[in-house]
């Protein structure tokens, strides 16, 4: 396909813009985008540290309530490897395994947004698949029998407990 715009060069740009619900897609080669200004660029190349920043709120901060944020964020600090939180935002990695435990407030909603939860939920080979599964319900089911216990609901409990046994026991076989 030829952009529309010049008819020289191939379209190589799907360029979508939705404005007050009206939708409008254009198909251009990469000079006419760029002349029309309309096409985001990436000045110094695109970064995957670049994306992460965005994710996190490392944009230059405006407003006096994000500027306080962003000295709280400063201050937040590994007591392992010294990383700030500032810095993982530059950098896009932390400094060491700590760093999770220590940023784990700020990174569960940013997790949450991108993926939707905050556990891994990746896929299963087909011949693992059962007894993974089976895992999975037994770390639920003990730590419902740990709640139960703990609100001493005992009847529930062994009926739980009852679970875990026999999941066990598939487990084995």
């Amino acid at each position: 396909m030829l952009c529309p715009e010049c008819g020289k060069r191939p379209a190589t740009i799907h360029y979508t813009k939705i404005i007050n619900g009206n939708k409008t897609e254009q198909y251009l080669c990469e000079v006419c985008a760029h002349e029309k200004g309309d096409v985001p660029t990436f000045e110094n190349g695109f970064s995957f540290q670049k994306l992460l920043s965005s994710f996190l709120n490392f944009e230059p901060s405006f407003s006096e309530h994000e500027s306080r944020a962003t000295v709280k964020h400063q201050t937040l600090r590994c007591p392992t490897c010294g990383m700030t939180y500032n810095q993982f935002g530059k950098f896009g990695r932390f400094g060491c395994s700590d760093c999770y435990y220590t940023f784990r407030t700020h990174l569960e909603p940013m997790l949450r947004r991108i993926h939707g939860h905050t556990t891994h939920r990746g896929k299963i080979p087909e011949r693992t698949k059962g007894a993974l599964k089976i895992r999975r319900k037994l770390e639920l089911l003990k730590e419902e029998l740990a709640r139960k216990v703990q609100a001493e609901e005992f009847e529930e409990a062994a009926k739980i407990r009852d679970q875990i046994r026999a999941l066990q026991e598939q487990l084995e076989q």
